[in-house]
């Protein structure tokens, strides 16, 4: 589009839209490209903190000309603040009404080192704008905005690619802005994303970088702040240290330790703690895990803004299609690992279940018909397992049980902690997810076999 039809376009977006600041901002950016300096100094007004964070100053003309704006809004912030109190308050009452304060929330351990917990507060959080959205832009503003004092130091905002309406954590990813604080209150804006921002993007290979380190770190968080939450499921109490995680068979809620994770556990731990709040039924809304009469509520990230960090709370989860032969490690709706299986045809069991139980090198072998790892489901003769016949992968040829390859079903061991929910579908996964281009691995810090027990299940 020329600059002509351009300042057409974005006067009838802020005609629909006139809070969207970066709509204010790009439409006196074009007044000023044509020469009409006193229209487009009243957009950069409209625009208040959007002009600021790019141009790096305060509009000369923001204060004499928006003083008796800002006195009126100043007024009607008041009236909004008493609101907001009144209203926060009828809920919190009803609740101190009704029920004890210390049956809802969950204070941390005496003992946690919550200043250690606070050094390791992540600096970077992620934005996953949808693909459906309309206004990228918009969504991950209001995302930051509404992040408040706890959106870390910088936000990235991330459009993963999509299949079936699931997020591809291995996909393409497109950038497309990135927010860093500063002093006095104030973020400097770089846009990421020329389609997006109608202008001409910043430099992304910093930015690539950056995030493909934040995300290794997410998945080490993701088995962490799992294997926190199922041990809480497990044995009715918060861990005290990681080791707590890192037990011999068959308390192994973890297989071992990860890099940081020594690092991040206060926090993570203090996180899920102070942010989780306990209620009678599990998150899928019934007891089919039948783990404990307790559970702990999704929250999905900081608050509810949907920042990503580096701790976080949702457990992942294990879904098989039993259709397409599909294995995959999910995280709310996004594929973080995706594998191809062997199953058993109508002898695989469709319905909820949980892992019970995790055994390396089950019968005393690594190369026998379970493999080298086998993972029991709940109240069943069933596992996920090994295989010493990979051509069965792909194909109904199993009594029931889910074959993997060994260096997947070694990955898939490491990565999620005893209790993970496992669900078996019929047609709810993407045919194929693009492989991640490194291992989950954990070190091994504790004996996970079990050799009093032959396994027999119904391979």
């Amino acid at each position: 589009m020329d600059k002509l039809e351009d300042i057409i376009y974005l006067k009838q977006f802020v005609k629909q839209h006139p809070d969207n600041k970066m709509g204010w901002y790009l439409l006196g950016k074009h007044y000023l490209q044509a020469g009409k300096e006193s229209k487009a100094n009243y957009c950069f007004i409209q625009a208040g903190d959007i002009y600021e964070a790019f141009e790096q100053e305060t509009h000369p003309l923001a204060e004499q000309q928006l003083e008796e704006l800002k006195e009126w809004n100043k007024q009607q912030k008041k009236k909004r603040l008493v609101w907001k109190i009144v209203l926060a308050a009828i809920p919190l009452l009803l609740i101190a009404l009704l029920l004890p304060l210390n049956t809802y929330w969950h204070k941390p351990p005496q003992d946690s080192p919550t200043d250690s917990a606070n050094r390791h507060a992540p600096e970077l959080g992620v934005v996953f704008v949808p693909q459906k959205e309309s206004k990228p832009i918009g969504y991950a503003m209001n995302a930051i905005i509404a992040a408040g004092g706890e959106a870390p130091k910088q936000s990235l905002a991330v459009r993963l690619e999509e299949k079936e309406g699931w997020r591809q954590w291995n996909g393409h990813s497109r950038f497309l802005l990135s927010s860093t604080k500063e002093g006095g209150g104030r973020s400097a804006l770089s846009m990421l994303d020329r389609d997006s921002c109608l202008c001409e993007p910043g430099e992304t290979s910093g930015v690539k970088k950056q995030f493909g380190e934040w995300r290794e770190t997410q998945e080490m968080h993701w088995t962490l702040a799992s294997g926190i939450h199922h041990y809480y499921r497990l044995y009715g109490k918060w861990p005290q240290k990681l080791d707590d995680l890192i037990r011999p068979y068959p308390h192994n809620v973890l297989s071992g330790e990860g890099e940081g994770m020594k690092e991040w556990f206060p926090y993570v731990l203090a996180k899920l703690v102070d942010r989780q709040v306990l209620n009678g039924k599990s998150e899928s809304g019934d007891d089919s895990q039948g783990i404990g009469k307790k559970d702990i509520q999704k929250e999905a990230a900081i608050g509810t803004n949907g920042i990503y960090q580096a701790e976080w709370g949702k457990p992942l989860e294990i879904v098989i299609d039993v259709s397409n032969y599909r294995l995959a490690v999910v995280q709310d709706k996004m594929v973080i690992r995706s594998y191809e299986v062997g199953l058993g045809g109508e002898r695989t069991p469709e319905g909820n279940f949980y892992i019970s139980e995790k055994v390396r090198d089950p019968n005393g072998t690594d190369d026998g018909m379970f493999g080298s790892r086998g993972m029991t489901l709940s109240g069943t003769l069933y596992a996920i397992h090994g295989t010493d016949d990979p051509d069965s992968i792909g194909k109904d040829k199993s009594l029931g049980c889910i074959r993997m390859k060994k260096g997947d079903v070694e990955e898939l061991f490491d990565m999620v902690p005893l209790g993970t929910a496992v669900k078996i579908k019929n047609g709810t996964l993407p045919s194929d997810a693009k492989p991640s281009a490194e291992r989950f691995k954990l070190e091994p810090r504790q004996n996970e076999t079990n050799p009093a027990k032959v396994y027999q299940w119904l391979t």
